[in-house]
């Protein structure tokens, strides 16, 4: 797959728009499910490794054990999409309030810009799942609820999805899958 697959139809700050991000992250989850790329999980912290960058997108995998979440954030001039490879995630954002979505296996979201989530996985099960930015992400900015109203805390230059999260190199393989071509 090529993202010259995913033609432009905007102008915004990427050629790719957000229907055209969530085609590329399921697309990209049906490789996972294929077994094209090694997953791995780690109890403490999430695990994220970057499958594909190039000018236009990055696009991650990322695995998440029960009660992990990315606490409310955006990501600052980047729109961003996700698919669920497996398991269930649920998204906390905000629209002049906070409010939630479940997002289950096979389906996907996408994140205009100045979009604030926080994503978590609620279930017992473990989750997968494939996460898109165009243009690649440069910073992520940080939110706390203050009296119903959204208050930034802090913000990060990053081009990682997971800033906090340790390597590939860093995790012992658990039940991981068919090895494939992971790197950061």
């Amino acid at each position: 797959m090529s993202i010259d697959t995913f033609p432009a139809l905007g102008t915004a700050p990427t050629p790719l728009t957000l229907d055209r991000l969530i085609e590329l992250t399921a697309a990209t989850a049906a490789d996972v499910r294929a077994g094209l790329h090694e997953i791995r999980f780690d109890a403490e912290n999430r695990w994220s490794v970057r499958l594909r960058g190039d000018a236009y997108a990055d696009v991650w995998l990322i695995t998440w054990t029960q009660d992990q979440s990315t606490a409310l954030h955006d990501h600052a001039g980047s729109l961003g999409a996700l698919t669920v490879v497996s398991g269930t995630l649920t998204e906390h954002y905000w629209a002049s309030g906070l409010r939630d979505r479940t997002i289950a296996n096979g389906h996907g979201a996408a994140f205009p810009l100045g979009h604030v989530h926080d994503v978590v996985n609620r279930a017992s099960e473990p989750a997968v799942s494939v996460h898109a930015y165009s243009p690649p992400l440069t910073a992520m900015s940080y939110y706390d609820l203050d009296g119903g109203r959204l208050r930034r805390t802090h913000s990060v230059l990053t081009h990682d999805p997971e800033p906090d999260v340790v390597t590939l190199d860093d995790v012992p393989t658990i039940g991981a899958a068919p090895a494939g071509e992971a790197s950061r």
